[in-house]
């Protein structure tokens, strides 16, 4: 009986250590198949857009909004016009390492068109933070870039500040901003090439040959934690 008693705490600690590493080496798995899932979703979206590059572009009039996901990354051409006075500024945003704002503007191509959020590009925000730069909006624009549907964004605390325009903006949210213009804007941005501001956006941030070495490097991991798992399991055996 005694022996025994003595042989339980070992017995418990063999059982807890194998189940602790079977648990987080299904999870090191796990992250590896989401890494390679992402890489594959990112491989499938290059190649959707390298395909709308080649086709003709659009108008902002002519879009089936009915299927939002196949507008994902299409270039649009034609002249719209800045549906005044709306202006914000959308704050955080960082190049080369200097704080600024992107210049956001709804814009429309004609009266029965959808409105459109158009991300103008980049300037530099004053070092005083109360201080809001007055960029120049030009009244009408030719477009020229890349379409993204449901940008989203992290929203921490208030997202629209109030007063005369621009206004600091945290995150683009759409139907917030709809409800200020009054209009139903689309769930989706246009970032414009060519205006007075800074052309900054990177439309593949991370590619597909990262997110699988990514993928390898958690799944190394969890072969490692399996193996140094069974081999402190046996030496714990009495």
């Amino acid at each position: 009986m005694a022996t025994w008693h003595k042989q339980r705490p070992f017995h418990h600690r063999r059982w807890f250590v194998l189940i602790f590493t079977l648990v987080v080496s299904a999870c090191l798995c796990k992250l590896a198949l989401w890494q390679w899932q992402r890489a594959a979703e990112k491989e499938a979206w290059l190649g959707h857009v390298a395909t709308m590059q080649l086709a003709d572009p659009l108008t902002l009039a002519e879009l089936d909004w009915r299927h939002p996901d196949r507008l994902d990354g299409m270039p649009l051409r034609g002249r719209v016009a800045w549906v005044a006075p709306y202006v914000w500024l959308l704050d955080n945003q960082l190049v080369e390492q200097q704080v600024g704002y992107d210049v956001i503007i709804p814009v429309r191509a004609d009266a029965h068109s959808p409105l459109l959020l158009v991300n103008l590009g980049w300037l530099p925000a004053p070092a005083e933070r109360q201080r809001l730069p007055q960029p120049a909006i030009p009244s009408t624009l030719e477009l020229d870039g890349l379409l993204r549907i449901r940008p989203g964004g992290i929203l921490l605390g208030q997202n629209i500040e109030a007063g005369p325009y621009p206004n600091r903006l945290q995150s683009i949210r759409v139907d917030a901003l709809s409800q200020v213009v009054g209009s139903q804007l689309v769930d989706a941005v246009f970032y414009q090439k060519g205006s007075p501001f800074l052309y900054h956006y990177q439309q593949n941030v991370m590619p597909p040959e990262k997110h699988r070495a990514y993928a390898l490097q958690w799944l190394g991991l969890a072969l490692v934690m399996l193996v140094g798992g069974l081999v402190l399991t046996r030496r714990l055996s009495p």
